[in-house]
């Protein structure tokens, strides 16, 4: 049996704060819309087998015109209520393949981090291989702690700013993700699911300064000019 990995880009958001009546994803960015970058960089890995699109149904005719333009196959779950739920959506649609063997890694990506590359996914995967988990990050040395007080305290030493793609076994994953859901526990992001529920360590792989979010307009502006390089 062949063994591939599945990458699900998350883009059931809504994406207010970008100040946009439309869905901050489908926004046109030097050529395409945003969820468009995220999933060719995730068709360039030949080691991704399985492309994930997690949509809002109100955004149906933009994923398919999205859909239309990319030249290789994309499966479409609609997502849930929370991120989390909208993960688990997708990972029960994956679930006969996970508990098959034919899927065994899943990358979990934001659709508004666009400039996300090829080699880093491939990195995060490698990663996941090896270990069981692995997430993108930043050196986060401006970050500190809070007294009690609300004063200023100490730097926190090893602190990152976790990034997206994140990737795991995909067999502890779902496990993970079905028991939070049976518990009622909502994590902040995929990795935190699995702190939770999963002994597997969560390897660090360096990320990239222009694996930016998309969150507010001039993040487009800088996506775009960092494209233009």
């Amino acid at each position: 049996m062949e063994t591939t990995a599945a990458g699900v880009v998350l883009a059931s958001g809504a994406g207010t704060r970008v100040g946009a009546a439309l869905n901050k994803v489908y926004l046109p960015m030097a050529g395409r819309r945003v969820v468009a970058w995220s999933l060719a960089a995730f068709a360039a890995v030949p080691e991704v087998g399985v492309l994930v699109l997690v949509i809002r149904e109100q955004d149906t005719e933009l994923a398919d015109e999205v859909l239309a333009a990319h030249p290789g196959k994309v499966e479409v779950v609609t997502g849930g209520a929370t991120r989390q739920g909208s993960e688990l959506n997708a990972l029960r649609h994956l679930a006969p393949r996970i508990e098959s063997g034919a899927v065994d890694a899943v990358l979990i990506h934001d659709a508004a981090r666009p400039l996300a590359t090829p080699a880093l996914i491939g990195d995060v995967l490698a990663r996941t291989r090896e270990f069981g988990g692995a997430v993108p990050g930043l050196a986060a040395d401006d970050v500190v702690s809070m007294a009690a007080d609300g004063s200023v305290a100490a730097p926190l030493p090893g602190a990152i700013r976790v990034q997206t793609p994140q990737g795991f076994r995909a067999a502890p994953l779902l496990a993970a993700y079905e028991q939070a859901e049976t518990e009622g526990f909502l994590g902040t992001d995929t990795a935190s699911c699995m702190e939770r529920f999963s002994a597997l360590p969560v390897h660090w792989v360096p990320g990239g300064a222009e694996n930016l979010k998309i969150t507010y307009p001039h993040d487009l502006a800088v996506a775009e000019r960092l494209l233009s390089r």
